[in-house]
């Protein structure tokens, strides 16, 4: 098989396992992959995953990586809320919740970390599509937020949420309160809900 005949079959897909190809041919040799690596024409974005060269030109296309190599996972806690524009700081590294275990990759898209959520919490994601093909998994900003509380048990002082640095604006007018609420009454988790008020409380003047 040539490099030619192997891209029109996968290019739309973005990027891939070994055991998809495998599944496609089941004689398809991987030493084909290695090769190609070399070249230049793929990109190894980690063990038994590739994706093409070019995908570094796309738009989204470490956050639609970020979904492909580790499922199930959705982006959420900084780089959700970077998306947003709740937080100033542009984050380099995509952050994920899963259900599976704790875990992070680096490969010449970025630095993806993922952590561990029970998958009773494994809610409140939307889809968004790729002009590419394909879709990644994205929290709600409510839910983002939620993430935050749920993993980084610290930010229960207002200073320490104070120091998040939420913008105010969206906190006042776009936060969906309701929302929120009922995201930490499924959490089912006091201290969750205690955060989640104190949280209101330092950022919502009402």
């Amino acid at each position: 098989m040539t490099y030619l005949q192997f891209r029109e079959q996968w290019r739309k897909v973005g990027c891939f396992s070994i055991y998809q190809l495998r599944a496609w041919q089941e004689d398809f040799d991987r030493t084909n992959l290695s090769r190609w690596v070399k070249q230049g024409y793929l990109l190894k974005i980690r063990q038994d995953w590739y994706a093409f060269s070019d995908i570094l030109s796309e738009p989204e296309a470490a956050r639609y990586i970020a979904y492909k190599i580790y499922q199930p996972s959705y982006i959420s806690l900084h780089a959700a809320l970077s998306i947003y524009g709740i937080i100033p700081e542009a984050v380099s590294r995509i952050t994920c919740v899963t259900t599976s275990r704790t875990t992070a990759y680096s490969n010449a898209l970025g630095e993806f970390s993922y952590q561990s959520i029970k998958p009773e919490i494994y809610f409140g994601y939307k889809q968004v599509p790729v002009a590419y093909g394909g879709f990644y998994q994205l929290a709600l900003p409510e839910k983002a937020i939620l993430d935050l509380l749920y993993l980084y048990p610290e930010y229960n002082t207002e200073e320490s949420l104070h120091d998040l640095r939420f913008d105010e604006w969206w906190m006042q007018n776009e936060l969906d309160r309701k929302r929120l609420q009922e995201y930490t009454t499924q959490c089912g988790k006091k201290s969750i809900q205690n955060r989640a008020e104190l949280l209101l409380k330092t950022y919502c003047h009402d």
